[in-house]
């Protein structure tokens, strides 16, 4: 086989594949060894006819597709594993017949391959340092949570519901006098106040005495996700079984000693401030580091191949509904998607832009990394791993017998990445007010580093957990609206015309 590749439009290489005609004959002969028994010819038990038999009574290219094929599987992967310096494959290739005849064949792939990025300045450029400080009222609050997890519901007698409080209600919701799926319920604790409701069911229950039946009158919001109630007025008849509110223990040594193991109030608070200062500073790293990315991918001119695109929505889909499965129960990604009333398409189109931009961020770093040449010297690896088995209690040896061969090229990633970016901080400007347009740029949420390979902007990041938080909480239906390389087939002989 010969072959000859040649760059094509949109970062794409063409690889044109020439096979002799002892190839090409040898192809065919394998085909129909392989095929033969899909045929039925008269005189001829199935499997049993001759080649040239079946070629005059199916016609002369009856083989054709499957010996493409044979020839694809035996001669592509091995022509780009011979250009693996030249070019880096990155997706699936659209196969085309250049020619077919007796004396031979000539195959196209057209495979999409990781594209070079053209750099703008990535040095010298005044970028937005993202600073967070801690203060006494994030402490304050930090405490406040504590005691709300050691809180407990303590029963009301003797006044009517109140915001704040929880209500064990019945409730049995209709429309139009005929009851609707899903709005009935017994015993439903509902935090009042809560918004957890549609709106004005909530409100009209506060006021009630325990024992008390009412029916509350509602209208379906207009975005509702059950399509049939959407705008609809509904009754509710209301039953009050209980109420009770949460009491706060009070904040002394003795409870902090017992909720959280430390000695006293005050050592409690520092150990706060402490943890708090540190998850600021890597809130605030994380940040400017994204904002540094973000201005460098701005400079930069780059043609991303649809293939990496889709690649990494993937990845952001399978992401979102593994995190739909952790938490809510093992919903999966269909249903989550019928309830929401929308179709995988569309969810796939939603984190395009961001796709796109992930890529482009990753491409951006690895171009630097190669013209900085930032390496990981053997000597770094081994006294991140040494540092690390000291964490968990493990000599290096144990570390590295558990870790295996990924973890060293992980910590390998991780000291090139921080190589880059020390590189990086020291040579842009840093400061809280840099460019106008720079200062203006939408600020995305922090992320620590992606436990994988790569480190990229937070939109990456995010891509790899998934785009969009998947809904709030799912309720009841009175609630709100929750916010091993594949062969691929050759093309088939009539491409050629």
């Amino acid at each position: 086989m010969q072959y000859k590749t040649e760059p094509s439009e949109k970062s794409t290489v063409k690889i044109t594949m020439t096979f002799d005609k002892a190839e090409w004959d040898a192809a065919n002969m394998k085909a129909y060894q392989q095929t033969r028994g899909r045929y039925t010819v008269n005189g001829f038990r199935r499997g049993k006819a001759p080649k040239h038999v079946i070629e005059l009574n199916y016609g002369k290219g009856v083989f054709y597709e499957d010996a493409l094929n044979e020839l694809y599987s035996e001669h592509y992967f091995a022509a780009i594993e011979k250009e693996k310096d030249n070019f880096t494959v990155v997706g699936q290739p659209e196969l085309s017949v250049g020619d077919i005849s007796d004396e031979g064949a000539v195959l196209i792939a057209t495979v999409p391959v990781k594209p070079d990025v053209k750099l703008g300045a990535y040095t010298g450029i005044n970028i937005r340092k993202a600073e967070y400080t801690v203060k006494d009222e994030d402490v304050e609050a930090d405490l406040r949570r504590l005691q709300e997890r050691n809180s407990r519901l303590v029963e009301v007698e003797g006044r009517a519901a109140e915001n704040g409080d929880t209500a064990t209600i019945d409730f049995s919701g209709s429309v139009n006098g005929e009851k609707f799926a899903g709005g009935t319920a017994e015993n439903y604790a509902l935090v009042l106040g809560s918004g957890s409701f549609i709106p004005g069911f909530e409100e009209q229950v506060v006021g009630m005495n325990v024992g008390d039946e009412k029916d509350v009158c509602v209208k379906f919001p207009d975005d509702y996700q059950a399509e049939e109630l959407k705008g609809k007025d509904a009754v509710f008849a209301v039953k009050l079984h209980k109420l009770e509110r949460k009491e706060l223990p009070e904040v002394n040594d003795e409870f902090i000693k017992d909720a959280a193991g430390a000695e006293s109030v005050d050592a409690y608070k520092k150990e706060v401030r402490e943890r708090l200062e540190k998850q600021a500073k890597e809130r605030s790293d994380a940040e400017t580091e994204d904002n540094i990315v973000r201005a460098i991918a701005k400079n930069a001119e780059v043609e991303i191949p649809d293939a990496m695109i889709e690649n990494q929505i993937d990845a952001m889909v399978r992401n979102a509904e593994y995190r739909l499965g952790m938490q809510y129960g093992g919903m999966k990604l269909e249903d989550y998607l019928k309830y929401m009333g929308s179709n995988l398409h569309d969810f796939r189109e939603g984190y395009r832009a961001q796709a796109a931009e992930t890529v482009k961020s990753q491409l951006v770093i690895d171009k630097i990394v190669r013209l900085e040449k930032f390496e990981a010297t053997d000597a770094e690896i081994d006294a991140k791993i040494e540092e690390l088995a000291g964490k968990v209690n493990k000599t290096v040896e144990e570390y590295k017998k558990d870790a295996g061969d990924s973890q060293r090229e992980y910590l390998e990633n991780e000291i090139v990445i921080d190589k880059l970016f020390r590189f990086l901080r020291e040579n842009n400007n840093l400061t809280a007010d840099a460019s106008e347009e720079e200062a203006a740029a939408p600020k995305k949420p922090a992320a620590k580093k992606a436990s994988g390979a790569k480190k990229t902007t937070t939109g990456a990041k995010k891509a790899a957990a998934g785009t969009e938080e998947a809904a709030g909480e799912a309720k009841a239906p009175v609630a709100k609206k929750p916010a091993s390389r594949a062969k691929k087939p050759a093309a088939k002989p009539e491409d050629a015309e």
